[in-house]
């Protein structure tokens, strides 16, 4: 028995790690799609059984059904439809899982009516990879009959040498997506969680006369564990730069790095011209992080001499899009938040209000510096400076980033 492929429209996602999963129990919630077709490339367990636990059992977000329809909610019907071929029904959604094939451009994307693939493995990150490419490649999924395939990460190209291809294009839902073009792209990267969560909290900024003169930049990100990590110590690969990604996740705050600022300025170029700086540090919980964005502005003065650019200022910035352009993708909190309080919250990010500052001090450009470069009869200017802390909270799993990314797919999708 296979999916009825007549008339529907089916998502292919490709891994069952932590952002395929969960990409599939948020399409169990959305309906944007009439069926899911789930590669793993492997047996998974000992039985059928051992698979649809894996599938309905999370240690984060806890049982399918309280996920889906909460505590007191109605209990969540799985039943295998076909064992020979892994067909489900989980909540009356058909749900297919292939274990055979681990190379993208083996996998019968085409045979399965499969238009649109999410790659979850984030092992194929590289658009300039040939499809044929033995190790595999992003591309490979066209080959399989995928029209369009989303990467659940920023785009890697090891070839420093190589420029993107016309076709490929990053994209974050609610900030550059309408960049997108149906007869030229066909390689997408969703960028990151962080990214994600850094771009929706600088657009707004950008996009205002005042606080878009922007000086400098930089955030860091207190970031949850990720698989990436080691549980226990380990000993560090040959030719390991960073020994700190070797050391126990659960004993310890790691400095990492982060690609969220590269990145950003394929999101946002306007950010090219700032110098962005971005890094992160991991600490042993297992979802919702926390952005600490530092910005530094050439602020304007009212009549009064007072900088305009203060901490209402800002906090209005962030209401008026969190309940404009940015609704449901951006959220405005005044309250004091802890990390648990944001897990599952569907939002690209949420502005701690409360915790806003600024401060604003005087730079002194001396006559003589503007007549070193021939402007005569110059004066001493004070240029005020305005220097902005703003906390966002993003549930880097489940609530920020498969929430984008999958309204990310369900706008790609619309569009074959």
């Amino acid at each position: 028995m296979e999916i009825n492929v007549k008339n529907k429209r089916l998502l292919g996602i490709n891994s069952l790690g932590r952002i395929g999963k969960l990409t599939l129990w948020n399409q169990l919630a959305t309906r944007d799609f009439d069926g899911i077709v789930v590669n793993v490339g492997r047996e998974v367990g000992k039985s059928t059984d051992d698979l649809l636990q894996v599938l309905e059992t999370d240690t984060t977000y806890g049982q399918i059904g309280k996920f889906l329809h909460g505590v007191a909610g109605k209990p969540v019907v799985s039943k295998v439809i076909d064992e020979a071929n892994m067909l489900f029904e989980i909540d009356g959604m058909p749900v297919k899982v292939l274990r055979t094939e681990r190379n993208p451009a083996g996998i019968p994307w085409r045979d399965e009516g499969v238009q649109l693939v999410i790659d979850c493995t984030g092992q194929f990150l590289d658009p300039v990879v040939p499809p044929d490419a033995p190790k595999g490649s992003l591309r490979g999924h066209l080959v399989g009959g995928a029209r369009k395939v989303i990467a659940s990460a920023p785009f890697k190209i090891k070839d420093k040498s190589a420029r993107m291809p016309e076709d490929a294009l990053m994209m974050v839902f609610g900030v550059n997506h309408l960049n997108y073009n149906p007869s030229v792209h066909n390689v997408i990267s969703a960028a990151s969680c962080t990214t994600t969560g850094l771009s929706h909290m600088m657009k707004p900024l950008l996009e205002d006369a005042e606080t878009s003169k922007i000086l400098t930049a930089s955030m860091s990100t207190v970031h949850s564990a990720t698989n990436t990590q080691s549980v226990l110590d380990a000993v560090p690969k040959a030719a390991a730069s960073d020994l700190r990604k070797s050391r126990s996740v659960f004993n310890n705050i790691i400095l990492s790095t982060t690609g969220a600022a590269k990145a950003l300025e394929s999101i946002l170029p306007d950010i090219q011209r700032i110098g962005f700086m971005a890094d992160s540090v991991r600490i042993p919980t297992t979802t919702v992080s926390l952005i600490t964005l530092n910005i530094t502005f050439n602020s304007g003065l009212d009549d009064s001499g007072n900088p305009l650019i203060n901490r209402n200022y800002i906090n209005r910035i962030y209401k008026n899009a969190a309940a404009g352009a940015q609704k449901d993708l951006l959220i405005f909190s005044e309250r004091q938040n802890v990390s648990a309080d944001m897990m599952g919250f569907r939002a690209a990010a949420v502005i701690e209000g409360c915790e806003t500052h600024t401060r604003t001090g005087f730079v002194n450009l001396p006559a003589s510096m503007f007549e070193a470069y021939g402007m005569k009869n110059a004066s001493d200017i004070n240029m005020p400076v305005t220097h902005a802390k703003v906390f966002g909270w993003y549930d880097n799993e489940f609530g920020s980033y498969v929430t984008m990314l999958s309204k990310l797919a369900a706008f790609i999708d619309s569009k074959l």
